[in-house]
């Protein structure tokens, strides 16, 4: 079976065979038990294995509000294949974002990110690190213009964009997306706050709107092309809708 949605106890599959499967996140859920929420009793890992009743083993990770595709081997020996030739930059991973402001055309934001010490996996780190290189390629796809008056500005402008990192710092979208000065809506950590409530508010939407749309490989068994493709979550895909309306036509300019 490849690059059909299978829905099982609320897990939607997005690819499948012998080897690899493949599920769409939803927001908020986190991929494998951690210290970030000792109280949460539901993963990622535990809701794919309940739905295609193996074990899996997860290829990479998602932050907890990013959506999309995420990539699970039935063995350890193809997780760990998958997870060098993501190492090696051989994987293509294709991200949506609708963010504050206009982007303007396209680029590649090369800008390194400092090293973010997580509390809990980097509690015993004592060497300082340096800066890490990091590399992503975004090109607009829409824009838009809300007649809302927000903060200090008289409207709203938007724009949604595609994004691929060459490297997988921590929240590096996130990151060189405020590095443009053009922030991820719903980014509670590094965003715009004032946009953030003008969302929630106006269209009921409180998550982060950054969604894993694409994964492409080769098959390290099979040897064969493999293109895993989603769409935004289901709030995320609402609030387009919602703004459809304010798009510019020109908005590649």
């Amino acid at each position: 079976m490849e690059n059909e949605v299978i829905r099982n106890n609320d897990v939607s599959v997005l690819y499948q065979d012998d080897y690899i499967v493949a599920m769409d996140k939803p927001p908020g859920l986190l991929v494998h038990r951690s210290p970030i929420d000792k109280r949460e009793t539901e993963f990622a890992v535990q809701k794919l294995r309940d739905a295609v009743g193996k074990h899996v083993f997860p290829v990479h990770r998602l932050d907890r509000p990013t959506s999309g595709v995420l990539l699970f081997a039935f063995d350890r020996q193809t997780a760990s294949q998958l997870g060098q030739a993501m190492m090696g930059k051989s994987i293509i991973k294709g991200y949506q974002a609708l963010t504050r402001g206009w982007v303007q055309g396209s680029g590649l934001i090369d800008y390194a990110l400092t090293f973010k010490r997580d509390k809990f996996a980097d509690a015993h780190r004592v060497q300082e690190v340096a800066p890490q290189h990091a590399v992503t390629e975004y090109s607009v796809m829409k824009k838009y213009s809300l007649p809302f008056a927000v903060g200090r500005y008289e409207s709203a402008r938007y724009s949604l964009v595609s994004l691929r990192p060459f490297t997988g710092r921590k929240h590096q979208l996130r990151r060189h997306l405020v590095h443009l000065r053009n922030p991820i809506l719903g980014d509670t950590t590094h965003g715009d706050g004032t946009q953030n409530k003008f969302i929630r508010d106006r269209f009921g939407f409180n998550q982060l709107a950054l969604t894993c749309t694409l994964m492409q490989f080769i098959h390290p068994i099979t040897g064969e092309s493999v293109s895993i493709e989603t769409t935004p979550h289901k709030a995320f895909a609402a609030l387009l809708e919602n703004i459809e309306q304010y798009r510019l036509d020109d908005h590649i300019n």
